[in-house]
């Protein structure tokens, strides 16, 4: 019988640079810290807390004063691990590990760390060990068992990583380098895959939004399909796409008998994204970039919604998303707000034609969403006159059964067909 790994106790803290005036708000920020340390497994959070600070010490973050403080409580807490929220200098991080004895994780690594346990295609793992490749670059004594690892995880967090093993830049670039031609050869398929699709004349929904908004949740209701919606920071990594005819009216979720669309669920965002992974996760993202729909999902009732929807305006804009792609804001959650804020925000959404909201959980919203994804959808139409010879019944066939048919006239060879449709539907045409 195998023994039982035993969980990393941990403690994780807030600094909060009181000089910083676009600092975020500390509370709801070290409840998503602890969220995303709760997100990886074998890790058991035993404390947590904010630490003012006016600025951070440049050799060990915090002051002498705070220092003993919490190694105290550290010690007390029989503490494994530091999860920092927030950035942490290679210098700062050798110095607080011998200070307090214990490892430490700053915001980059934890998010690094959690990907790495979430990754599941190939892609998504190559990206995430470049990403994690990157970022241990500048931290030359650190372990690097995990490079042979065979289960997920970086090893910064216990396990194979345990034993502190020096690999040198050469190293680190030689590894790079082999990653950076397996990937290669990933992004050619992919880039066929999407290639394929781009024949596919059905427009590219794609949900974004902050980690944990439930755009897995909407997905599930949206596709019949069971991705996995969990309650927990980043449930969802990979990008999951599905072509679906959007419910008709008064049918069930799953029913069908709408519109024909791609819907891609992608991987939530947060405030301060390592650098490393917006690069590395750009090629995740292309739904996004390609999409004809943008739906922004947001946690309606959660403290911080406002500061969310702010960084993943900044996220797409860094990923250089088209400003004029169209997008639908979706004010998500509304089931756990109370009676009157859920009616507030029902007024607050109804005074723009651009915000709708909805409960993925009870299904509030659903009709009026299809009808504006349908609404956002309807594209410029022109009309055109087109001759069909007899032998092309097809084409014909497929006109009509589409309804874009405004009149028809038979001559000797052929049929003159006159048309108003959409680029989409012209490009269709002519894949027939």
């Amino acid at each position: 019988m195998e023994q039982e790994e035993k969980a990393t106790r941990a403690w994780v803290l807030h600094p909060e640079l009181t000089s910083d005036l676009n600092r975020r708000t500390a509370g709801p920020a070290l409840d998503e810290a602890v969220s995303l340390a709760a997100a990886l497994p074998h890790l058991e959070v035993a404390g947590s807390e904010i630490v003012r600070l006016r600025d951070p010490h440049p050799g060990k973050l915090f002051s002498k004063g705070k220092l003993d403080d919490l190694s105290q409580r550290l010690k007390l807490a029989e503490v494994d691990l530091v999860l920092i929220d927030g950035p942490v200098s290679p210098v700062q991080q050798r110095n607080l590990e011998k200070e307090w004895n214990v490892k430490i994780l700053d915001r980059t690594g934890l998010i690094l760390e959690i990907f790495s346990d979430r990754a599941r295609t190939r892609e998504g793992v190559l990206q995430v060990e470049m990403a994690a490749l990157s970022y241990q670059r500048t931290r030359l004594v650190r372990a690097w068992t995990h490079l042979e690892r065979q289960r997920g995880g970086l090893g910064f967090v216990g396990g194979p990583g345990e034993t502190q093993i020096e690999a040198d830049r050469r190293a680190i670039d030689d590894h790079m380098n082999r990653l950076r031609k397996q990937l290669e050869k990933v992004v050619k398929t992919r880039e066929l895959h999407r290639a394929a699709r781009a024949k596919v004349p059905f427009p590219i929904v794609a949900l974004v939004g902050y980690t944990n908004a439930g755009k897995s949740t909407l997905f599930n209701r949206m596709t019949g399909a069971k991705v996995l919606a969990k309650d927990m920071l980043f449930a969802t990594l990979d990008p999951t796409m599905r072509q679906i005819e959007l419910p008709a009216l008064g049918k069930t979720p799953g029913q069908g008998g709408g519109r024909k669309v791609i819907l891609s669920d992608t991987v939530g965002f947060i405030s301060d994204l390592p650098t490393q992974l917006v690069a590395a996760f750009r090629a995740t993202l292309e739904e996004v970039l390609a999409a004809d729909l943008i739906l922004h999902v947001r946690d309606i009732s959660h403290e911080g919604t406002d500061e969310q929807a702010q960084d993943v305006a900044t996220i797409m804009a860094e990923l250089g998303v088209n400003e004029e792609t169209p997008q639908l804001e979706i004010w998500n959650k509304l089931d756990l707000l109370d009676d009157d804020d859920a009616d507030a925000r029902r007024k607050e959404a109804s005074r723009s034609d651009h915000i709708l909201t909805l409960s993925a959980i009870t299904g509030e919203g659903f009709d009026d969403l299809v009808s504006a994804i349908d609404a956002a959808l309807d594209e410029p139409r022109r009309t055109e006159v087109l001759q069909l010879a007899f032998s092309e019944g097809k084409k014909r066939a497929w006109l009509f059964e589409k309804g874009i048919v405004e009149d028809e006239e038979p001559g000797e060879e052929g049929w003159s067909v006159t048309v108003t449709w959409t680029e989409r539907q012209s490009a269709e045409y002519a894949a027939i």
